[in-house]
């Protein structure tokens, strides 16, 4: 057991008296390509990330949940309250979804949290706590879960209890990532294979600072007109769809009319950046780092002009990182702020993200965090 698994049993006892039952941790991830095209049956490149969340969990005889963030305080709640619009929901959220599957004891819990991914800066910092919750919570009970299954009931937490309409990608991302790889994912099916990220690439990801929440209403106002796109179509083409990436693009041309604009702008952004997933994911495999990496700048102009949900200090760090010699570069994560990621030769990459943070700063005021990123292993359970 390492240092800060231990650190992290230790914090635990100094908040609760005695030690947890279980920990466990999972890495936030960073989407490499497919934006808004997991809740559209389409194709996404996640990676799990060297950031993670860690927590300790110890079961309670009673069915009060108590919580310990090191970011964020503490919170206290019955299992079975409604919602109360703070960090504790995630949690009793994933308890409440794993008893009402059968999978759990409905039972409360002690629970120690710290993270080193920022928050609302689309890294999945959400999806992450979920996972390591989970995971905790089913060894406290001596119980496992098909990773699939626990991913799709993470999410289900989220959505359903928490408020969040949020896709698979995530918690996918973070329960089954592969060190050192991508997954292709095929949203539809759950259908998943690595992609090797080659040696020869350094990952860069700058946080715009433009904080984000997916309880605003822009995340759930795009699934909406994603949803009208889909019933359009359908219409147009007199078959009806299951979802938006089932649209050819001789499909989508043949619809077009029949489209109001911010339908059709949609439309055109998920059936192209599934196209673009499939263009990216053969680059990599060819190590055509070039064609890889013009596939992430389509991808950005996709979603700044298509699906309108980037922002100023996004588009200028996509921007300028081309005029500094990166191979590919786009928004990730839901957008409306958030991080953009940088894909650069490894051989070329020597003081590119110094370079970018002051060009941000002229322009913005203010110095971007950014870090970079390797592709890590999926969560995992530790013994107490």
């Amino acid at each position: 057991m390492d240092e800060r698994t231990t650190g992290v049993s230790r914090r635990f006892a100094t908040a609760f008296g005695g030690p947890p039952h279980a920990q466990a941790r999972a890495p936030g991830r960073v989407n490499l390509i497919g934006e808004h095209t997991d809740y559209n049956g389409g194709l996404v490149l996640p990676f799990a990330i060297d950031r993670d969340t860690r927590v300790a969990v110890r079961a309670r005889a009673d069915a009060r949940v108590r919580g310990v963030s090191r970011e964020r305080g503490r919170a206290e709640a019955e299992l079975g309250a409604p919602p109360a619009s703070d960090w504790l929901d995630y949690a009793r959220g994933v308890a409440r979804t794993l008893a009402a599957a059968g999978e759990l004891s409905a039972r409360g819990f002690d629970l120690w949290v710290e993270s080193d991914l920022p928050q609302g800066a689309g890294l999945s910092s959400s999806a992450a706590f979920e996972a390591a919750v989970a995971l905790a919570l089913l060894g406290c009970q001596g119980r496992s879960l098909e990773r699939t299954a626990l991913a799709a009931l993470c999410q289900r937490a989220e959505v359903e209890f928490v408020g969040v309409p949020c896709g698979i990608m995530d918690p996918y991302s973070v329960l089954c990532g592969r060190a050192g790889a991508a997954l292709w994912l095929d949203c539809a099916r759950l259908d998943a294979k690595p992609v090797a990220l080659p040696q020869s690439l350094e990952i860069w990801v700058f946080d715009t600072g433009v904080e984000r929440s997916l309880r605003s209403g822009a995340y759930a106002e795009r699934r909406a007109e994603c949803e009208r796109a889909r019933a359009g179509a359908s219409r147009a083409l007199g078959r009806p769809l299951v979802s938006l990436s089932a649209l050819s693009e001789g499909d989508l041309a043949a619809a077009a009319g029949a489209l109001e604009p911010v339908a059709l702008r949609r439309a055109r952004h998920v059936v192209g950046e599934n196209a673009r997933v499939r263009a990216c994911t053969a680059a990599l495999a060819a190590e055509s780092l070039a064609e890889a990496g013009e596939a992430l700048y389509a991808s950005h102009v996709s979603l700044r002009d298509d699906f309108e949900v980037s922002c100023a200090e996004s588009d200028a760090l996509v921007e300028d990182s081309r005029a500094l010699g990166c191979l590919g570069a786009r928004m990730t994560g839901a957008g409306f702020g958030g991080c953009t990621l940088h894909v650069l030769a490894a051989d070329r990459a020597a003081g590119f993200a110094p370079a970018l943070a002051a060009r941000f700063a002229v322009r913005f005021g203010r110095t971007p965090r950014h870090w970079r990123v390797r592709a890590a292993a999926p969560a995992e359970l530790y013994p107490p």
